[in-house]
């Protein structure tokens, strides 16, 4: 059963049409990549399903539920949690502080931040122990976040979204900039969550995206061109001419 899907989902930026029709379901327990080259409309859908933009036209449906046009808040409050291309931490804070921020944010309104307590929250700080020790960075968690490494920043930031308690993780190019031996560590990290979570994967290393995928949709000038099983991505000769630069935009 879909955990989420889309119907001719759109979205157009004056005469720019950057996600044109797209339906697309993402089965409960699965994980599924969404792949193409640069300028594809990966990045705007996955705008659309979290609020941050509205959908020209076109639905999209979170178990059950039609969310089109929900703003990001009340996303994030249904469970879906995103992490982005560009770490988004708060550097000068400690690592565990910056999940149980997140994990804050779940749970309570931001006002009134400034006089609570963290100590008041024992469960908060639980949660975010937790996390950081499903993602690898339990260790650490009284370190600033600025003096680990690029690799661990990642894991934070995964850490970030898990903090949320989501039920779909939204993984924006999460081994952006990694090291060979961190993008290891990185697909064994998202394999692991995988079995907890139903993960919706954006990634440009095509061999991380093959190793780890239940499914596989391929977009190219906002639409998508083909979906199936990695083996069948990897045979689909409309995808390698959309890779090589072959298919001219409608």
């Amino acid at each position: 059963m879909p955990l989420v899907r889309t119907e001719g989902l759109t979205k157009s930026f004056g005469a720019l049409t950057a996600v044109n029709g797209v339906t697309l379901q993402v089965e409960e327990g699965s994980l599924h990549s969404v792949i193409g080259p640069n300028g594809a409309g990966k990045t705007t859908f996955f705008n659309l399903l979290t609020g941050q933009h509205a959908p020209t036209s076109g639905r999209i449906i979170f178990d059950g539920r039609d969310i089109t046009g929900t703003p990001p808040h009340r996303i994030a409050h249904l469970g879906i949690a995103r992490s982005f291309q560009r770490t988004s931490i708060f550097p000068v804070l400690s690592i565990l502080d910056n999940v149980w921020l997140a994990a804050f944010a779940r749970q309570e309104s931001w006002r009134g931040l400034a006089w609570r307590r963290a100590d008041r929250y024992p469960e908060l700080t639980a949660r975010a122990l937790g996390v950081l020790g499903e993602v690898g960075l339990g260790e650490k968690a009284g370190l600033p976040a600025r003096e680990i490494s690029h690799g661990e920043q990642r894991q934070l930031e995964l850490a970030i979204a898990l903090a949320a308690a989501p039920r779909l993780l939204l993984l924006d190019e999460p081994a952006a900039g990694l090291s060979p031996d961190e993008t290891q560590r990185m697909v064994a990290l998202v394999l692991k969550l995988k079995r907890r979570y139903t993960i919706l994967l954006i990634e440009h290393k095509i061999d991380v995206v093959m190793s780890m995928s239940d499914r596989v949709s391929v977009m190219h000038f906002g639409t998508v061109i083909a979906e199936g099983s990695p083996a069948e991505i990897q045979r689909n000769a409309e995808v390698r001419r959309a890779y090589l630069g072959g298919i001219s935009a409608p």
